[in-house]
C-alpha cells in the first residue's frame, strides 16, 4: 500500500517544485547557508501539497481515469490504493504542509492556501472551463516562485523572470494538451470533456504566442534587470533558452510527445546538455561577473 501511496504522491512531478528555487539563484543567494534551507523546506513543503492536490484529484477522477489508456493504471483507478487511505492521506499533506510553512513564513503559508484553493477549484469546476482550465495550471508554476521569494530576503529578482515563466509554463501546459488531443483523437471528450473545446490548430496558436512571449520576457530581463553584469554577459543565455524551446517544440511536432514534460527533462539528453550549460553560463554571469 504504501508503494501504490508514494507513486500515486507523483514523485516524477515534484521536478515542477524546483521553480521555488528561481529566486534563490537568480537572487544570487546560492552562497547564504539560510537562504539555501529556507528555500530546500518550501520545496519539500509545495511537493507535499502538490502530492496532495494529486491525490485528490485522483479520487475525483477516478472512474474517468479507468477508461483512459494510460491513466488506469495509476493506484486508485486499478485498485491498488484505498479511496479512504487516499483521502486521509491528502488532508495530512495539506494540513501539514500549511502549519509547516506558516511557521516557516506566514507569506508561503498564504501562497499555499491560494494554490490548495485553486487546484481543489480547478478539480472541482475550472478545468472544465476553456482557456482557464491552462490559465490555472500554468499559474502554479507562478506560485510556487512567488514561494521561492516568501521565504528569503529578496533583493535583486526582477519581475520580467514572473512573466518569462508564466510563458513557459504556458507553453508547457498547451504542450501537453496537444499531446492529449494526438494521443485520443476523436474519443477524447470522453475522457475529458474540456478536449471538445480544443483542436490542434487553435493550441498550435496558441503555442506560438507564448513561445514569442517567453523568448521577448527572457530578452527584456537580460538587458534591462536590475543587478545584472553591466557588461551584459547574461544576453549569452539567450540562444540557450532559444534550444530549449526549439527542442521542445520538436519533440511535440516530430516526435509526438509533450504529454509528461517532467519526463522529458529527465529523459531527453539534448535537453538536459543544454539546460546545463545555460545554467554553467547563467551562473557565472551572476556570480562571478557581477
Amino acid at each position: 500500500m504504501l508503494t501504490a501511496l508514494l507513486k500515486s504522491m507523483r514523485p516524477r512531478q515534484w521536478t515542477k517544485n524546483v521553480f521555488v528555487f528561481v529566486p534563490l539563484f537568480f537572487d544570487r543567494k546560492l552562497t547564504d547557508p539560510e537562504s539555501v534551507l529556507r528555500t530546500l523546506a518550501a520545496f519539500v513543503l509545495f511537493c507535499l501539497m502538490s502530492s496532495s492536490v494529486y491525490l485528490m484529484n485522483d479520487l475525483v477522477d477516478m472512474e474517468k481515469d479507468r477508461q483512459h489508456p494510460t491513466k488506469k493504471d495509476r493506484p486508485l483507478a486499478a485498485g491498488e490504493l484505498s479511496p479512504v487511505v487516499a483521502a486521509v492521506s491528502a488532508v495530512i499533506f495539506a494540513g501539514g504542509s500549511l502549519v509547516a510553512g506558516y511557521f516557516l513564513s506566514p507569506g508561503l503559508a498564504l501562497i499555499l492556501l491560494i494554490y490548495l484553493l485553486l487546484q481543489i477549484a480547478y478539480t472541482l469546476w475550472l478545468k472544465n472551463v476553456v482557456l482557464v482550465d491552462v490559465l490555472v495550471v500554468s499559474s502554479g508554476f507562478i506560485l510556487r516562485i512567488a514561494a521561492g521569494v516568501a521565504v528569503i530576503d529578496v533583493e535583486r529578482f526582477s519581475p520580467w523572470l514572473y512573466v518569462f515563466s508564466g510563458f513557459l509554463a504556458l507553453f508547457l501546459v498547451l504542450g501537453k494538451r496537444r499531446h492529449e488531443l494526438v494521443l485520443l483523437g476523436d474519443e477524447g471528450a470522453s475522457h475529458r470533456s474540456i478536449l471538445s473545446e480544443y483542436n490542434i490548430d487553435l493550441i498550435d496558436r496558441m503555442l506560438g504566442i507564448v513561445t514569442t512571449g517567453a523568448v521577448v520576457a527572457y530578452s527584456l530581463y537580460t538587458f534591462l534587470a536590475e543587478g545584472l553584469p553591466e557588461n551584459h554577459a547574461m544576453m549569452l543565455t539567450i540562444p540557450f533558452v532559444l534550444y530549449a524551446i526549439f527542442r521542445w517544440l520538436y519533440l511535440i511536432h516530430v516526435r509526438h510527445e509533450g504529454g509528461a514534460p517532467e519526463e522529458i527533462v529527465l529523459r531527453d539528453r539534448p535537453l538536459q546538455v543544454d539546460i546545463i550549460l545555460w545554467g554553467i553560463i547563467v551562473f557565472i554571469a551572476l556570480y562571478v561577473l557581477a
